[in-house]
């Protein structure tokens, strides 16, 4: 049978509201979203920590917290194991005894057999007599994870397992984490705000802002199809735009911007399609603008949608990338400051096109790309 957590939680402290209603099953359910919104306070609800005004947390069937039925379990007996930011690890214990420390009610023999076990499956032999100070960081945090997995624990909890490592180390770690998380098989809630952590270890992602739920659902869902503007600025989507709708119908919407008619897809159903005359937030991610190249054939219309041009007036050298920052040709404020679009491109594109040399352009935005939001 596959297991279920359904989240209810009210909660008010000085300054701060929280207010959420979620479900997962099985795999990892990631809480996104930026700091302060309430997301390690969910954890600590989950794991007992904190004691909420209202709501419920079931897990699996077994009620953990009800504030209705007087029902709220101590921390020990929630089988919840929680990795804390920064792993929390205890400096005068090593490795072997940080594993164990969550298994002193065990008979010796078992506390043995588990930490061996551990040790094995984590690939921290011959690390077993170290102390903390001795461990790189993804050693860390194999030992914070075997201490909470130690314990066999119905439910995995993790803040920021990955903040306290360097950015090189941390896309090495996120696969090695996403395996250990897969081959235990047990519900996991994992905290971030970094949009590549969630969309690399998450199954599905709710999406926090200030307290409140603002979407929850399968990753690949809130990256292609974020439930409204808000969302999609909390993700980190860039290119939101906002136009007028001319036309609407199942087989795609026509929008005016800056001066340009667009023609962007339809919403996938159940979602209502705008009304015309509404205006309606869109966005267009810069890596799906494309560039026509000057020396090419004429552009062609059925692979060249939304044709626009304009003048490059910024750039930023990202290493692999360069990121354009362009202002259109069309009278006009511009969407965003000074310029009204970002496109991404590779170093080897922006060499060959001779960019720093050559600063307008035709670009085409594919009419796939335009992506509509509901209101």
């Amino acid at each position: 049978m596959s297991q279920r957590l359904e989240v209810g939680l009210r909660l008010q402290v000085p300054g701060f509201a929280l207010d959420v209603d979620w479900t997962a099953g099985e795999g990892v359910a990631v809480l996104f979203g930026p700091s302060g919104s309430g997301k390690t306070l969910t954890l600590q609800c989950l794991a007992g920590l904190v004691h909420p005004q209202a709501g419920r947390i079931v897990l699996d069937g077994q009620v953990l917290f009800d504030a209705t039925a007087g029902i709220h379990l101590p921390p020990q007996q929630r089988r919840v194991g929680y990795v804390f930011q920064g792993y929390a690890l205890f400096p005068h214990l090593s490795v072997a005894e940080n594993l164990a420390f969550g298994l002193h009610g065990a008979p010796r023999t078992e506390r043995a057999r588990r930490t061996a076990a551990m040790i094995e499956r984590l690939g921290l032999g011959q690390l077993e007599r170290r102390y903390p100070r001795e461990l790189s960081g993804g050693q860390k945090q194999r030992v914070a994870l075997g201490r909470a997995l130690a314990t066999e624990p119905a439910m995995l909890l993790l803040d920021e397992p990955l903040s306290a490592l360097d950015m090189p180390l941390r896309r090495t770690l996120r696969d090695e984490l996403r395996s250990i998380l897969s081959e235990w098989k047990i519900p996991a809630v994992l905290v971030t705000h970094d949009l590549a952590e969630a969309y690399q270890l998450g199954d599905r992602v709710i999406v926090y802002e200030q307290g409140s739920v603002r979407q929850a659902g399968p990753r690949g869902e809130l990256l292609w199809r974020p439930a409204s503007e808000s969302v999609a600025r909390i993700l980190g989507i860039r290119n939101i735009l906002r136009g007028r709708v001319l036309e609407a119908s199942p087989q795609g919407i026509r929008l005016l911007w800056r001066g340009q008619r667009l023609e962007a897809m339809a919403p996938p159903e159940p979602t209502p399609l705008p009304a015309p005359g509404s205006d309606v937030a869109f966005f267009a991610r810069p890596e799906d603008l494309r560039l026509i190249r000057k020396d090419g054939p004429p552009p062609d219309p059925v692979h060249h949608t939304n044709l626009l041009s304009g003048s490059l007036i910024r750039e930023a050298d990202f290493g692999a990338t360069w990121t354009l920052l362009v202002r259109l040709d069309e009278p006009g404020a511009p969407a965003q400051g000074d310029y009204d679009l970002e496109i991404e491109i590779p170093r080897f594109v922006y060499d060959t096109l001779r960019i720093r040399q050559d600063r307008h352009w035709q670009l085409s935005i594919h009419f796939r790309s335009i992506h509509v939001l509901p209101s």
